[in-house]
């Protein structure tokens, strides 16, 4: 099962793609994650990405496509993968898919005004790197699972936010209508609750 997840910023590609790991039994490959990893560690790639990220820009296709390619030949993804934060232009998608048959791409949608509340209330520990928000946490600078000091992300300020979106529907939504017109494309309600989203989507495969 090769999957492509598509949605906004905030739409929960990221969640979503960890529920199908522990159901199909296939690595998340999140291009986002490595870079941060990247940024973290201070690696040549990391300072080339600083950059861009830190603007809400999109890295450059060749540097992506570059650091995709090396992950997808790794052993995990013989048996599939879920592509999270990749394609995210129509140039990557279709150098993506003459070396790559996907199964089936799984867009979530939701409403502008629920991103933004989403994305603006995120934290992010800086010892583990979980991801949490404001709405459920009861203190709002300490993870509540390693006790890290939590922080709101350059990409998540309202700033970048606003910037990122702009990209967004400048270059990747554009990828929804390539993939319907490939018959490839599952569209999604990620408004409704994580689980509810999740049995939508293992319904929707279940269909191919």
């Amino acid at each position: 099962m090769r999957i492509v997840m598509l949605g906004a910023p905030g739409a929960g590609k990221g969640t979503q793609a960890q529920r199908m790991v522990s159901h199909f039994g296939i690595p998340q490959i999140s291009t986002g994650e490595i870079f941060r990893e990247n940024l973290k560690r201070n690696t040549p790639l990391g300072r080339e990405i600083k950059e861009f990220m830190e603007k809400g820009e999109l890295v450059p296709d060749d540097i992506v496509l570059k650091i995709v390619e090396e992950r997808l030949s790794h052993g995990d993804c013989a048996k599939g993968f879920v592509l999270d934060g990749f394609p995210r232009t129509l140039g990557q998608a279709k150098a993506f898919d003459g070396d790559v048959d996907v199964s089936c791409v799984i867009n979530l949608s939701v409403d502008d005004k629920v991103l933004l509340e989403r994305l603006a209330g995120r934290r992010t520990c800086r010892n583990c790197s979980a991801v949490h928000h404001i709405s459920v946490l009861k203190d709002r600078k300490v993870c509540p699972l390693c006790g890290g000091e939590l922080f709101t992300r350059q990409d998540d300020a309202e700033a970048t936010i606003t910037n990122r979106m702009k990209v967004y529907y400048k270059n990747t939504h554009p990828l929804i209508e390539y993939y319907r017109k490939k018959g490839k494309l599952i569209d999604v309600n990620s408004a409704q609750p994580p689980q509810a989203v999740f049995e939508e989507i293992k319904e929707r495969i279940a269909e191919l």
